[in-house]
Formats: C-alpha cells, structure tokens, sequence
C-alpha cells in the first residue's frame, strides 16, 4: 500500500504583471497566503523566500509509516518549486493509493481544481482531506466528490490511520496525547528538500537551519490565529479552554541529536505557537540549546516569561525572537484581538532585548473589523517607536474555524466586543492578497 502525504504546487498568475508569478504558501504556515515570490518559479527552485516546514504533514507521515508499515512519502511541492505537470508527472510514476492533501480556506479554491484534476486523470486514487476546512456547507459538498472519502479535522496523525483502517467521512478532533506526543516517530524530513526550509526573521539566522517545535498549542485566542483554534484546538468562537502540550527537554534532546546526524543544520528556529509560556520549559529548552551548542531563535510572546529568563536564553545562544503585537492601539489589542497584552510593558521588553544584543521581529496586522484608520495610524507610530531589527505587517485574513470567521454569522462574539463587521472591513481569506491591497490604499490615501 502506498501513501502519498502531498503539499501541492500553488501557483498563481501576477494580477499586477503577467509576467510574474505569486506562489502560495500553505501546509506549515498558520497564515496560509500568496505573494510575490522573485526567486522561485516553477520547476527553478532558489534559496531565498520564506519557506515554512510543514509540520502538520511531516509528523502525520512518520506516524503514518510506523503504525501502518506501509510505504509512505511525504512530497512538499511548495519546498520543490515544483510545477503541475512535474507534479502530475510525480503521481503518475508513483502511483499511490491514498494521498492526503491539507488545505485551508486561502488555498481552496485553488486546492479545489487540482483535486478535481486527480478525480478526473487518477480514478482510483483515494483521497484524504485535512487542514481548516470547518464549515458545514464546505463539509457536505467536500464528500459529495467520490474520491475524498474522508475530511480530517484537527492534527491528523490518529485520523489518517483511522481512515487507511477503513473510517470514512468526516473525522472529528483526536490529537495525541503528551504520552503519545514525546513517544512519537520524529517528523518526516527528506534529502531533496531538508535545506530549503527558509525564515529570515528574526534576524541573525544562520542557514540551512531547522524548524522545529518544542510544544503545540496555545492558550490565548487572537481572533484571527488559525492553528489553536481549528488544529490543535477545537474552538471556532474564542470560548472554550485551549490547552499546550509540551515536548519533555528528553524528547526533543533526541530530535535535535537525530537532526544533526543527518543534516548540516547550521541553527535552530522554535516555530512554535508560543516557545516561551512559563519560565520552566522556556529554561528546559535553554538547558538544551546549550547542550546542542548551536544559535537559536524563536517565536515568542513578550510577556509571559521572568526578565532573567530572556537573558539566560541569550547567554544558551538565542540571538533572536519574534513577538507578537497585532496592534499598536490597547483597545485594538483588547477589544477586537482578544490578546491580552500590554503594549507599554511589551515596548519595555524590546528595548531590554536590545540592550542584551538579542535582534526582535515584531509582527503586526491590519484590516481587522471594527477597526478604525485612526487606530491602523498608532501601530504604525509604534513600530516606528521601537527599536525592531525587522517587523511584518500582515493583512488579516479570515481562515476557517477562527473567531474572525464566524463573527459574520455570530453578528457579535462575546469575547471580542470591539471586532465588527462595517464599511470599513474588507473581507479576504489571503492575508498576502488583503496586505498588497490595502497597502496601495494606504499609499493612494
């Protein structure tokens, strides 16, 4: 039995340059989007774009290949630059009998025709859906295509065995448990495509450099984030407790020892949702950095960890973290985001960062409902406020299963009072589409 764990290509044509190509980016990242990509095209890899790992897949396919015994492959078609017909090519010559594909609401429509491209030319490959795919009305004309005989909900390693084993239709929620979490095959990693994950930010990073997680989940409810709402949780409104589940200091000792026996990984990225929740396994994960002797970095929120705890990360070797911001307006941070951040304290530990010679990222969006010019205006005089190395302001994009995604239908969601659909608010699953979008609005303004 063959088992194809496939991220498909996702090309696009340039809406401002015919000429050009926009390539999505979809397993792996918690914002799936398009943008203008200048060093890849199809079938011509180079190094350079950002380039997520797609962790989801990679764990789900090593998982698959030690409970099934079944000769199973990951192919990350993003990673390859790999164009349709050499990925067709591909299927053709290996000729799986499953293929699981994760899509999300910003792929598919895309994801749609090149599914009914393998229903049409491959009639006897089965397929498995994953990702954030959530609504009913998506679910139901989903299984009405005879070769997905199964949707996925949440992380997929449990489910997609469950479905090789002869489950069908729509699959709900079973991620692992911690026991089966530090227990688990580390996830899939390839020869082709090993080196050619790719996150410039923060700065400083040292490549090839691995992305890894020390943990999944995350306890806070930003109305827009994806992946602690649909697929590490189960929790579409911002209501129900959202937990973390840590890796043991063990655990990922021996997934960063297994890394570096095979590949010449030159630093480590923590892609967690949030590395450092607690001082404990923050300094657990210094221990170990420390042991591993290599620079790291990580994503990170600005306050729930001690002041000490960010120097003893520096002096374990991390020259870098990203924090999360949003907004730099507290009611917008409060009201509309949901997250629980005090700007003034955050703006404190940047410029301590700075002084302990760590570089910061600073990540921000715009576009959210309910918000005002006015307010877009005060995270802009923020950022420029603050000593960032580097910082991203991001098009809020509505993916399924998140709080933003069900305010329309909700009309009001009791956890974020401020965020409302206006005149104002311009809808867009692709946060990459509605960042360029408003950013020529911006400028013309």
């Amino acid at each position: 039995m063959k088992v194809l764990f496939s991220n498909p290509p996702w090309w696009d044509v340039d809406p401002d340059n015919s000429n050009d190509f926009v390539r999505g980016v979809r397993a792996g990242s918690r914002w799936p989007h398009t943008g203008k990509r200048y060093l890849c095209i199809p079938d011509r890899y180079q190094f350079g774009e950002y380039l997520p790992y797609p962790f989801f897949m990679g764990y789900a396919a090593s998982w698959c290949r030690e409970k099934t015994g079944y000769e199973v492959v990951l192919r990350d078609s993003i990673a390859l630059s790999e164009s349709y017909q050499s990925y067709f090519n591909y299927l053709n010559q290996f000729k799986p009998d499953y293929i699981v594909i994760e899509t999300a609401t910003p792929s598919w429509d895309h994801d749609k025709k090149v599914i009914a491209y393998i229903n049409k030319n491959f009639k006897n490959l089965k397929i498995i859906l994953t990702g954030t795919i959530s609504s009913a009305d998506q679910e139901q004309e989903i299984l009405k295509n005879e070769s997905i005989i199964a949707l996925i909900k949440g992380e997929y390693e449990k489910n997609v065995v469950k479905v090789l084993n002869g489950q069908r239709g729509i699959i709900q929620h079973d991620l692992l448990t911690l026991e089966e979490m530090n227990s688990a095959p580390f996830p899939d990693l390839n020869d082709e495509t090993w080196w050619r994950y790719n996150d410039c930010n923060p700065r400083g990073q040292v490549f090839p450099h691995a992305q890894i997680w020390s943990s999944r989940g995350c306890p806070y409810k930003c109305i827009f984030c994806v992946w602690p709402a649909v697929m590490t949780g189960n929790d579409p409104l911002g209501k129900s407790k959202r937990t973390v589940r840590h890796y043991t200091k063990e655990y990922m000792g021996r997934y960063i020892e297994n890394l570096l026996s095979r590949y010449d990984y030159k630093s480590i990225y923590f892609d967690d949702d949030t590395f450092n929740l607690g001082n404990k396994h923050t300094l657990e994960m210094c221990e170990l950095m420390k042991e591993v002797g290599l620079p790291w970095s990580a994503m990170c929120r600005a306050d729930t960890i001690q002041k000490d705890t960010w120097r003893v990360m520096k002096e374990s070797g991390c020259f870098g973290v990203k924090l999360g911001f949003e907004s730099g307006n507290q009611y917008v941070v409060d009201n509309i985001v949901n997250k629980h951040l005090d700007l003034k304290e955050a703006a404190e530990v940047v410029k301590y960062l700075k002084e302990i010679g760590m570089t910061v990222h600073g990540t921000f969006t715009m576009g959210l409902p309910g918000e005002t010019k006015e307010q877009v205006q005060d995270t802009l005089n923020y950022i420029n406020s603050l000593p960032f190395d580097s910082h991203q302001l991001s098009g809020t994009a509505e993916i399924e299963g998140t709080p933003l995604s069900n305010l329309k239908k909700e009309g009001k969601l009791e956890k974020y009072s401020g965020a409302e659909i206006n005149e104002e608010y311009k809808p867009e699953h692709d946060g990459g589409l509605k960042a360029r979008n408003l950013a020529k609005h911006l400028k013309d303004n």
